[in-house]
């Protein structure tokens, strides 16, 4: 999801750049590079920086000042954890805008909408599910790997179409003619492709994944 900054003030922009930078600080403070060095996992990370990248140049138009693309983020976070998938989703962005030209003063926007925002809610999701429901192979797929990616899918559509609204870009009557009600829409091709992801990397490598192990989801099932 991708948003127009010049829909927005420069007041709105500036709060997302300092707010991004504190979450960013935090996510580089907080990321296990030893872990991730000592379990020689750095390629997945930066395939997974690419693989991003690409998937979120395919983008499409939904409402001037408004596209859509795949976030693919669920994955990524169930993959590394909160604080690398913030700093890939970086990576990636900054990759897109590169590549495109976009207007560097919505980077900022963009990262905390499309990143930030979905990865927090992928980390959240986790800890509730691990909490109330029984950590079991299919569980963990089913809800943490589709059903959440989805969720994200549908939350990350509205969230900014209601940054449309606050910002006075568009009224409520104006996108629910012709947005809001394709968001739904959204919920199956983002649960398709990261639970498709997390079920053949939890298949052939579950190492790879650091919110699953064959101790808690496996063994005694």
């Amino acid at each position: 999801m991708s948003l127009d900054p010049a829909l927005f003030s420069s007041t709105a922009t500036s709060a997302a750049v300092v707010l991004y930078l504190l979450c960013l600080a935090l996510a580089l403070w907080l990321a296990p590079w030893r872990k991730l060095l000592a379990a020689r996992l750095t390629h997945v990370f930066f395939g997974a920086c690419v693989l991003l990248m690409f998937l979120w140049h395919m983008e499409t138009q939904v409402q001037p000042g408004l596209s859509y693309h795949l976030l693919g983020l669920t994955a990524v976070t169930l993959i590394f954890g909160w604080s690398l998938a913030v700093i890939a989703a970086a990576v990636a962005l900054l990759g897109v805008y590169l590549n495109t030209g976009m207007p560097w003063d919505g980077f900022a926007l963009n990262a905390l909408v499309g990143g930030v925002l979905p990865i927090t809610l992928t980390q959240v999701a986790l800890v509730l599910i691990r909490h109330y429901l029984p950590k079991q192979f299919f569980v963990y797929v089913m809800v943490n790997g589709f059903l959440t990616a989805g969720l994200v899918g549908v939350v990350m559509g509205y969230s900014a179409a209601w940054l449309l609204v606050g910002s006075g870009a568009y009224t409520f009557a104006e996108l629910s003619q012709t947005v809001l009600p394709l968001f739904p829409l959204m919920f199956l091709p983002e649960a398709m492709l990261n639970g498709w992801i997390m079920v053949i990397l939890v298949a052939f490598r579950p190492q790879w994944v650091y919110s699953f192990s064959d101790e808690q989801y496996l063994k005694g099932k």
